[in-house]
This record gives C-alpha cells, structure tokens and sequence, in this order.
C-alpha cells in the first residue's frame, strides 16, 4: 500500500481487473493457449484433426476466409495467431479462450484447458473465470465501489481500526505473490467487528453481540442482523476466537472476495445509518 493510501489521503484501488487486463494477465492467458493450442502444432505435424480446427477457428471465430490459411505452414498459422492475441483488447482476449472452451472437437481437454485458465486468472486479479465450461464474471463495479467506498469512509468517519482490518483484507486478497485468503477473511471480518464496537461502545465484545445491541442504536431488520451473526459464526467458535475456519481446506478468492465485499458493504451500510440517526462514532 502507498503511504498516500495509508493515510488516507489517496483513495486505496481495488486491483481486480473489471475493464482492463495488465500484461501479466494477457502473457499468462496466451502461455496457456500455447501450452495447449500452438506449442503441439508446431512441434508434431499438422494433423487432419489440427487442420479442421484451424479452419474452424477461422471461420467461426474470425469469420474470415479460410483459403487464406497457411495451412501446411504450423509456424505461420502460430505467428499470425500470435499478432492477433497481443493486437486484441482485454474483451477479445476473453472472447477468444471462452470460444476455445466451448468449441466442439478440441485438439485438446477442454476441461485441463479451462482449469488451466482459472488458474492464471485467479493468479493474476482477473474479475472473471470458467464457470462449467463458460466464462462468467465473478465480481462487478458495484462491488469493486462498495470495497473502495468502505474504506475511504472509515477514515473520513474516525473509524481508523475499521480502516486498518478492511486494508489488511485487501492486501492480503490482492497479493500476487502470496495470497492469503484465510486471514483476508479474518480481516474482514474483524472490520465488521471493529465498526459495531465503536457505535455500541462496547469495546471487547464480540460481534454477535454487538450486531444484536445495534437495535439499540436504529432500527436493523432481523433477516439483515442474523445474516451477519451467521456470517461471523463461520469464521469463530463458540468463545469468539477464530480458529474454526482454519480446519477449512478450500478457502480460496473467491471465497475472500465474496467476505470482503460483504462487509464492505455492511460497514457502508452501517456508516449511512450513524450518519443518518446522528450517532457520533467514537
């Protein structure tokens, strides 16, 4: 984090690729289509099998003449193919694989290609991933804004311990490196904990008690506060100290992504109403 962000003087950036796609993201995306697709075709001669898909990748796909394919030359078709990846934008490069996907006939597993697609797209920040065999987006703006908003907020609302869990959270989802979804999590969640001690006053409570003492405060709806304590009882055991969801095994970012923007949007939720009802947040 820049020291900009950490005081918050500079809006903190969701790094999540919606709109856009680095060239870490493209080079990756293009190693598994050569992996795949180009490196077999190169190396071993083009087989009718090969030929056929080729010309269906220009026809279906490019919808371009298909007599214009240097079909007995595999390091021209590689070579043009390969111009055509790096001159796409991020949507056509995402057209592209989600073709090779669903394309019937594959010179290749179809399901190996896609789990190698996830992979480099979980890696690298993508906003989207192969859902059974199509690609879907797994986030959106709204809740790219709803991360951003939050933490933006907590510093303009004396909420520095907030600020500094939904941080964490975000650093720890969005390190390329080593992500560590788990604590991201935790981080979250202690977040949502932190805003609810300050508004209720009760400084070492756990949340399923303040959640419940906010009542006191302005009107919650009873779906709203149970939905949050159950969230909160995924991550704790019993005495509000959290290890439970360290016996999980599959944790991943999705599932970090899907906390950290539930509780962004609930500290932005929270935030509104003090503002609303005049609740000075100590």
């Amino acid at each position: 984090m820049r020291f900009s962000e950490r005081i918050g003087k500079r809006q903190m950036k969701v790094d999540i690729q919606i709109n856009s796609m680095d060239i870490e993201l493209k080079n990756s995306i293009w190693n598994v289509v050569y992996v795949f697709l180009i490196e077999p075709m190169i190396k071993g001669t083009l087989a009718p099998k090969d030929k056929n898909f080729i010309k269906y990748i220009w026809f279906s796909f490019f919808r371009e003449p298909v007599d214009q394919i240097p079909f007995f030359n595999s390091v021209g078709i590689a070579k043009e193919l390969r111009k055509r990846f790096f001159g796409w934008d991020y949507l056509e490069v995402y057209d592209f694989i989600d073709f090779l996907a669903s394309s019937e006939n594959l010179p290749f597993s179809s399901l190996r290609f896609t789990q190698a697609c996830n992979n480099v797209l979980e890696r690298e920040l993508s906003a989207y991933r192969f859902v059974s065999g199509q690609l879907a987006p797994i986030t959106n703006k709204v809740e790219i804004s709803e991360i951003e908003k939050a933490i933006s907020d907590s510093i303009d609302n004396n909420l520095k311990g907030v600020n500094i869990h939904l941080t964490n959270a975000l650093d720890k989802l969005s390190d390329k490196k080593n992500p560590d979804y788990r604590n991201s999590i935790k981080e979250s969640i202690s977040a949502v904990e932190s805003i609810c001690q300050q508004i209720t006053g009760e400084s070492n409570a756990e949340l399923g008690k303040t959640i419940k003492k906010l009542k006191d405060k302005f009107p919650i709806h009873s779906a709203l506060e149970q939905g949050f304590i159950k969230l909160y009882g995924w991550t704790s055991d019993g005495d509000g100290i959290r290890h439970a969801m360290m016996e999980e095994s599959n944790l991943d970012q999705e599932d970090a992504l899907y906390m950290l923007v539930s509780c962004s949007a609930f500290i932005n939720y929270l935030i509104t109403k003090t503002n609303k009802f005049g609740i000075e947040i100590k």
